[in-house]
């Protein structure tokens, strides 16, 4: 007699994510536990000391421009489009003129956003003094 569990046609697909979430888990503790006791634990002065009669390090301040930052969202902003885009251009015959007119708002929307940041500067490259 089938089981209604058994007999689900995904229930292959949970034992296989149970098993590799196990084996993930028990992956990572092996792997941490190897570590602790495979590592080193005495630390030596001459591997803390400076190399081959190089400057003493220093602490520098972090001096990365918020450009960047703006500069990589405005990338995975432009990102996204092409990804919206390609399903859209795929099943542009089903869509038909709704689907059309919803493309044309959404590049509308985008261009706004463009410009404004052009306007803005956000595309500008500032050299960090």
């Amino acid at each position: 007699m089938d089981h209604i569990v058994t007999s689900n046609p995904y229930f292959g697909v949970f034992v296989l994510f149970v098993i590799t979430f196990g084996a993930f888990i028990g992956t990572t503790v092996i792997a941490r536990l190897a570590s602790r006791a495979l590592a080193a634990k005495d630390s030596e002065k001459i591997k803390l000391s400076v190399y081959e009669c190089g400057p003493e390090v220093t602490k520098q301040p972090n001096r990365v421009s918020p450009q960047f930052y703006l500069f990589a969202l405005l990338f995975l902003l432009f990102d996204v489009e092409i990804v919206f885009m390609f399903p859209w251009a795929v099943d542009f015959k089903v869509l038909g003129w709704f689907g059309f007119a919803e493309m044309i708002m959404f590049i509308v929307l985008l261009a706004i956003g463009f410009v404004y940041a052009w306007k803005k500067g956000a595309l500008e490259w500032h050299n960090i003094k």
